[in-house]
């Protein structure tokens, strides 16, 4: 098992966001320093396709840790992501300023120097084919949409000025903006480069997508409610606790945390349909399209070993946020790499950890 991960190992080759650019390698690399879980499931997907979605994380990375750098004012971040959002969509508007009011404040190197190459990063966008370009200059718009949702819903930047969205429907409404819409875009750059995807209902399969990218936020959603709440946010709907008789706030003491119990099995309820979804997806593809079956398998089998982490959990809501260990990750990778060509065996494994994650519960 060993040997055949070393050579499928082997044989993604560099990333071509690399070559995006006349300046140097630093793309390729910064983009395995910004996220390694994300690069692995960039790496293994044909090469047409590399680019475009590396491109596209590269920029949404950029306006995230715009968005997320509270040493400067949120007035002044909200205008920064709001040029960028100009720049992103090809308007007028000067990317490289942002960076040098932003990079400065980062804590992590990597993303200090993913601000500073924003513009080469641009530029990369600028040269794609008209189609890839502008698929990535919409779910962008979308992205950054969403980054403007969230800064305007929660004012706040430490637990004293904590909001929450108000409905299931915000929650929803969410989820699509900073990821539902990535699978519309995956599926429409597919189908526009892989022709084996020919039989494939567009329409269908873009609607099943945006529940892929739902279940994936969804994860992150639940996963990272102790740091959300400490930063002021809560993406547990407030009416949804108004039934628990909670409000926001009790979820920073642990017994109120404890109480929320209820929506936590609700919301992995959503989460895991959301996922019965995206394995539908998966096991649509055909199966001599394996590398986009393995990117699209990765992501489902690590985020259900997140939500099994945090099914296991007694007060999931008042602990830190779980991971899953790399040795675990790498489990995953190896075993996939041998269940890939099969949908029966696929199906199998999801539907192992939505089992173990129903035990947890009930535990």
């Amino acid at each position: 098992m060993k040997s055949r991960v070393a050579i499928l190992a082997r044989s993604w080759g560099p990333n071509p966001v690399d070559r995006l650019t006349s300046t140097d390698e630093l793309l390729g690399d910064l983009l395995r320093q910004v996220s390694r879980s994300f690069y692995l499931s960039l790496a293994i997907l044909a090469r047409p396709l590399r680019g475009p979605v590396g491109l596209a994380y590269l920029l949404a990375r950029a306006a995230d840790t715009v968005a997320d750098t509270r040493l400067v004012a949120r007035p002044q971040r909200i205008d920064h992501l709001q040029a960028l959002r100009r720049a992103y969509a090809g308007q007028p508007a000067d990317a490289g300023a942002v960076a040098r009011a932003c990079a400065p404040h980062q804590a992590h190197a990597a993303e200090r120097r993913l601000l500073e190459r924003v513009d080469a990063v641009l530029a990369a966008v600028a040269a794609l084919p008209e189609g890839d370009r502008e698929r990535v200059r919409a779910v962008l718009t979308t992205i950054t949409e969403g980054m403007l949702f969230d800064l305007a819903r929660f004012p706040g930047e430490d637990a004293s000025g904590l909001a929450a969205l108000e409905t299931l429907d915000d929650l929803d409404r969410y989820t699509y903006l900073v990821a539902g819409c990535v699978g519309e875009f995956w599926t429409d750059l597919h189908l526009a480069h892989r022709p084996r995807l020919a039989g494939w209902d567009a329409a269908a399969m873009r609607a099943t997508g945006v529940r892929f990218g739902k279940a994936l936020q969804m994860t992150n959603v639940l996963r990272d409610v102790p740091s959300d709440l400490a930063h002021g946010r809560c993406y547990l709907p407030a009416r949804e606790l108004a039934g628990l008789g909670l409000g926001p706030a009790d979820l920073l003491e642990p017994a109120g945390a404890a109480r929320a119990r209820p929506l936590l099995h609700r919301l992995l309820g959503l989460a895991l349909d959301h996922y019965e979804a995206a394995w539908r997806y998966t096991l649509a593809i055909p199966r001599r399209e394996w590398r986009m079956r393995l990117a699209c398998t990765w992501p489902l089998l690590i985020g259900q070993a997140t939500l099994e982490a945090l099914a296991a959990q007694r007060n999931p809501f008042a602990s830190a946020p779980v991971k899953v260990a790399r040795a675990d990750v790498r489990a995953i990778l190896a075993g996939s790499t041998l269940t890939v060509w099969s949908n029966r065996a696929l199906a199998s494994a999801g539907a192992r950890w939505r089992a173990r994650i129903g035990r947890r519960l009930l535990a």
